[in-house]
């Protein structure tokens, strides 16, 4: 057995794993870390984690075979290897549900749809531009300027009886339309929705380019556990008859570390093989 850990650096929180695996077979996950970065240095966020769960675990690094990096994570130090976090989050999104063919990153500056196959395998990806209306940095921003806390948006959201259209092609103009709207007393329940909608829009109209055609669609990323969101995806799903299965999953966040921890393994056990090889004499 393998001991391997996946260290996703993101624009706004790192994420760690520890697993135990044969090659990225039969896996079995040891402890995991999230940590939002909030103007942190995110490469001492990358070590504080890693030596929290080897703490956790009972473990030196001198147990651990393969260190995976993913996301912006290529300036560890002490990483063996780096993995694209296309190929991390379609990893791990089978990982944490294995009937996935299309996960659906939302991080903090981009929303991100990926086609893969049973085995984690990406097929085809589509992801939004430079604009940061699909992102969960544009979110917190609408969010601070409410006065509201992240985790409670999803809730808020879901609240909305009325809710007010917000511009889906410019944050800048969303930003502006948002302004507007609480100087008119619209309900921040009504303008979390309207955001949300707007999100919602932009996000399946990627994962439709992506023609994923059936089974579950995972979001992951940081905003899959907001609720609002997860829940907008899935009426702008069915209004355009996408006959898909939206699901997020407690540990979506951990996707993209848990894929690089897997595919740590899977290359450590590549790497092995090599060496055993009969040498050219």
């Amino acid at each position: 057995m393998h001991i391997t850990a996946g260290i996703d650096v993101g624009s706004g929180a790192v994420k760690a794993a520890l697993f135990q695996s044969q090659g990225g077979e039969n896996p079995e996950w040891l402890c995991k870390r999230v940590e939002r970065i909030r103007r942190r240095e995110p490469m001492e966020l990358a070590r504080q984690c890693y030596d929290e769960m080897l703490a956790e675990a009972g473990l030196t690094e001198d147990d651990i075979d393969y260190v995976a990096t993913t996301g912006e994570g290529e300036n560890i130090e002490f990483r063996t290897g780096h993995f694209y976090s296309m190929t991390t989050h379609a990893r791990g999104a089978i990982y944490l549900q294995p009937e996935t063919r299309a996960a659906m990153d939302v991080g903090a500056l981009h929303g991100r749809a990926i086609r893969v196959d049973e085995r984690g395998k990406v097929l085809t990806y589509k992801m939004t531009s430079q604009c940061a209306s699909g992102s969960g940095q544009f979110l917190e921003n609408i969010a601070r300027y409410l006065g509201v806390a992240l985790d409670e948006v999803g809730e808020l959201s879901q609240q909305a009886d009325d809710p007010e259209a917000v511009s889906s092609i410019c944050a800048v103009l969303a930003e502006t339309d948002v302004i507007n709207m609480v100087s008119r007393g619209i309900s921040t329940q009504n303008i979390l929705k309207g955001i949300h909608t707007s999100m919602a829009d932009r996000l399946v109209k990627l994962l439709k380019s992506t023609r994923v055609a059936d089974g579950v669609v995972l979001v992951t990323g940081g905003l899959a556990n907001d609720s609002g969101l997860v829940a907008t995806m899935a009426e702008r799903m069915a209004a355009q008859k996408m006959d898909l299965d939206l699901q997020s999953h407690p540990d979506s966040i951990h996707a993209g570390a848990i894929g690089a921890a897997l595919w740590g393994a899977f290359r450590h056990q590549k790497l092995a093989d090599l060496d055993a090889l009969p040498k050219a004499s």
